[in-house]
């Protein structure tokens, strides 16, 4: 028992490095990956940038002068939150490509008939994707944090460990999902139509895009309900707590400090009442375990009615 249990993690282990490997030998995937945080950022900051201004700007009660530093760096910390909300969840899916291409070449069949479990195999394809979305979303966090170190630096070191842990958790929840949906696809054109469906629609629903504060009531109610909120919310707190301080530091009024926050998309509401942070990481774990467990279940279920 002990030694199948050593083939089976030597076996998981060994998929995981081919798969990681792959990912990097594949100049046009592994690149494609690591140029997206870099076009969001670009994009982020050439056409949201005045937008998010207006916005903060449009909150502020009449008359309170704000230090322009101030609110580049609450600019800066609302691009920075957007881009990471998007990447953690985008790039997974262009990593999980080999998943598909394994079909596509038949690698998939060669692995069906060895002496593997199907669990195994899934759990060896989504550490992987993990692994690449997490140097990616890594990569992408020095970018963020290189262009607040410019505009407007107001993290603390304890900040920046909290936006660590957010992207972990949102990459964990992208290759979850990624997983899920991408299990069941059989062609590289329809796994290429996904990952442009989710990259459009994603930071719209997530409130990555526009702050989901400038939404309708009730499609904040809905929104509320989704994983990806409650991650984008976070990364809003993390980000942007040391800019609100310094506010408060400079005279600000709690009450405009409070709109902004409001603005910002850091205290979301559900049907009235605040959402605690502990609740929107019960929110996201809670869907990495489920997202998890059904991409388990599917596989071997699967496996099992293909080997009969």
């Amino acid at each position: 028992m002990k030694e199948h249990s050593r083939y089976e993690m030597k076996a998981c282990g060994v998929l995981i490095k081919r798969n990681v490997s792959m990912f990097f030998k594949d100049k046009g995937t592994f690149f494609t990956s690591l140029i997206t945080p870099i076009i969001l950022l670009v994009l982020y900051a050439t056409f949201l940038y005045n937008i998010y201004e207006d916005s903060f700007r449009g909150a502020l009660p009449q008359g309170i002068p704000v230090d322009d530093s101030l609110i580049q760096g609450l600019v800066g910390g609302l691009l920075l939150s957007s881009l990471l909300a998007v990447s953690t969840v985008t790039v997974p899916f262009c990593a999980n490509l080999f998943m598909v291409q394994d079909r596509v070449t038949g690698a998939r069949g060669d692995l069906s008939i060895a002496p593997v479990k199907a669990s195994s195999i899934a759990f060896g394809y989504y550490v992987a994707t993990v692994i690449n979305g997490l140097i990616i979303s890594f990569v992408a966090i020095v970018m963020g944090l290189l262009y607040l170190s410019v505009i407007g630096w107001y993290l603390s070191f304890v900040d920046v460990l909290l936006l660590v842990l957010d992207v972990v958790i949102l990459v964990l929840f992208g290759t979850a999902l990624s997983s899920l949906i991408c299990y069941p696809l059989h062609s590289q054109g329809a796994m290429s139509a996904v990952g442009t469906i989710v990259s459009a629609g994603y930071g719209f629903i997530c409130g990555a895009y526009m702050p989901i504060s400038s939404f309708s009531a009730w499609l904040q109610n809905v929104l509320v309900f989704l994983p990806g909120t409650h991650g984008t919310s976070l990364l809003r707190n993390h980000a942007l707590t040391g800019v609100f301080d310094a506010m408060l530091e400079d005279g600000l009024p709690a009450e405009a400090v409070e709109a902004l926050s409001a603005v910002a998309d850091c205290n979301l509401s559900f049907f009235g009442h605040d959402v605690e942070k502990w609740v929107m990481y019960l929110v996201l774990v809670g869907a990495v375990a489920l997202l998890v467990a059904v991409y388990v279940l599917i596989t071997v279920l699967a496996e099992r009615k293909n080997r009969k």
